[in-house]
């Protein structure tokens, strides 16, 4: 890892999920049981459900966990009842806030940061919006200066929690005193489709809800284990750009998902990441999003991971599903925890994520144990 003075750092995490648990073979049966009249989209849903890697994972909607014939945003004859997306929205505005502010709580908590230290708040998410936005509401609700500079990202993609993470260390780069708070918060399961297309049924497999919350900043004597933030790359990924599509629609928004992703991915990121790391070779942290089981197998298979180094990563996509922009943060705090309680030493690794363009998000991370921070900072030298 770069040297860099001062030490730049996610200082502290938080993840939240809504009530609502949503069981992977349950949701497959039920939703076989709206396709009845199509077998064959039946099959294939229950055979996608079964191996995308996802367990559990979590809803804001709780007719998501009805019978077949009373939720209503799986496959139906008529569409008179189907949530349109104006009233996905309204669910967004109403669950979104709580969640976010959860996350926010548990990461200024974690990172031992008062609220007035706070100088710039991120707000990150694709799956909705309103105005005035999230972050003018969190602003108030967790008592944030009026003067706080804030930045939203909206309708990025998967990439976004990633991207908001290197913009916040450039912020921190340039004013040393400044402290960022990321919130990222995604209602994925609003933009189920009553559709019996493959395509549709392939996004409904594996997406939950969720948010996520950290603190970039520079660390003092009183914090945690931390993950210093190294150099940071972006890559738009050539001839892809219909790999991947998240448009407005009537129903909710309409993504479209290549089966091609996988394939791309192991194919041109090798070479990206060669160009970050050169003769330093592979780091021993991988904090991978796990956009897909595919995304997480190909990137193992061309790095030659261990089950260990992504295990991390197939963990959350199986206890919380893909949940977009959020996931990376709920990847990061799975590995300081495994970290954390294995006593580790400084290890170095690196964060990646995926999202429409094709476009690949990475920075080069670097774990310290608490006591490696307290020594540098009391020697004032530079890891």
């Amino acid at each position: 890892m770069e040297h860099s003075d001062p030490i730049i750092a996610l200082l502290g995490m938080g993840t939240a999920v809504p009530a609502n648990r949503i069981d992977q073979a349950d949701t497959a049966q039920r939703l076989a049981e709206a396709l009845k009249e199509t077998p064959d989209s039946a099959r294939w849903a229950k055979r996608i459900f079964k191996q995308c890697g996802v367990e559990t994972r979590y809803t804001c909607e709780p007719n998501l966990l009805q019978s077949a014939s009373d939720c209503r945003y799986f496959p139906r004859n008529s569409l008179d009842d189907v949530p349109t997306t104006a009233d996905r929205m309204e669910i967004y505005k109403r669950e979104s806030v709580p969640l976010g502010l959860e996350a926010a709580k548990k990461a200024l908590l974690d990172g031992d940061v008062d609220v007035s230290a706070i100088t710039h708040l991120i707000t990150v998410s694709c799956t909705g919006q309103f105005l005035p936005g999230m972050d003018t509401v969190l602003v108030t609700q967790l008592g944030l200066a009026a003067t706080v500079n804030r930045l939203p990202l909206n309708f990025i993609g998967c990439a976004a929690g990633l991207k908001a993470i290197c913009l916040s260390k450039q912020i921190v780069s340039g004013n040393s005193s400044a402290k960022v708070l990321i919130v990222c918060v995604e209602l994925c399961t609003l933009h189920i489709q009553p559709s019996s297309v493959r395509e549709s049924l392939f996004a409904t497999s594996f997406f939950g809800d969720g948010a996520s919350a950290c603190i970039v900043g520079t660390p003092g004597p009183n914090h945690k284990a931390i993950f210093q933030l190294g150099r940071e790359h972006t890559v738009l990924l050539p001839d892809s750009a219909n790999e991947m599509i998240w448009e407005l629609g009537d129903y909710g928004f309409d993504l479209y998902l290549s089966p091609s992703i996988p394939k791309l991915i192991g194919k041109m990121i090798p070479v990206e990441v060669e160009r970050m790391f050169g003769e330093e070779g592979n780091p021993d942290l991988w904090a991978i999003h796990p956009g897909g089981r595919g995304i997480v197998d190909i990137l193992q298979e061309r790095f030659e991971l261990t089950d260990e180094q992504v295990r991390p990563s197939l963990n959350v996509l199986r206890n919380y599903g893909n949940v977009s922009s959020a996931t990376i943060l709920f990847v990061l705090h799975e590995i300081r925890q495994e970290l954390t309680r294995v006593g580790s030493r400084p290890t170095s690794g690196i964060a990646l994520a995926f999202g429409p363009g094709l476009t690949a998000e990475m920075i080069k991370i670097n774990y310290l144990p608490s006591a490696i921070i307290h020594k540098e900072l009391l020697s004032g030298a530079i890891v």
